[in-house]
């Protein structure tokens, strides 16, 4: 007498292969777009404007999330630039550049999975603050000497 249960079906052969997909490949596809994504570069540039924002945030995965507010003219409302900053020294050298006028470098990344790298696809990669040479400055008041 033979037992049928030796071999086994060609749906417990499909179930074995599924769950090796599901457990295997699935993260390794993941893992592997991932690594693409975050070491291939789009583009790169650079942006200058007044940085208005940095913070840090997130629920598991913390990032630093930030805007440049680009004003072209002044009177105009100025377009927003969100971008994301992987280094903390970059984050740190923004948050003591708040309020003025600074030049980005940021490389893009397209195409990468969620927002666990960050919110955006733009990350700065350097901060420099920029002086304005173009800053108007109050004349020096001349005094008129003494009536005698």
């Amino acid at each position: 007498m033979s037992d049928d249960f030796d071999q086994p079906t060609f749906w417990h052969k499909l179930g074995v292969r599924l769950v090796w997909f599901i457990f295997l490949g699935i993260p390794l596809a993941f893992a592997g777009w991932s690594w693409v994504s975050l070491n291939y570069v789009y583009s790169r540039g650079e942006r200058a404007g007044y940085i208005q924002k940095i913070s840090k945030r997130g629920w598991v995965f913390k990032t630093w999330e930030g805007e440049l507010a680009m004003a072209n003219l002044p009177g105009v409302m100025p377009q927003i630039f969100e971008f994301t900053v992987r280094n903390d020294d970059v984050a740190h050298q923004m948050e003591k550049t708040i309020g003025q006028r600074a030049s980005i470098s940021y490389d893009q990344h397209r195409g990468l999975p969620g927002t666990i790298f960050g919110e955006t696809e733009y990350f700065v990669t350097k901060v420099t603050p920029v002086t304005d040479p173009y800053q108007l400055q109050a004349p020096a008041m001349a005094i008129p000497p003494a009536a005698k």
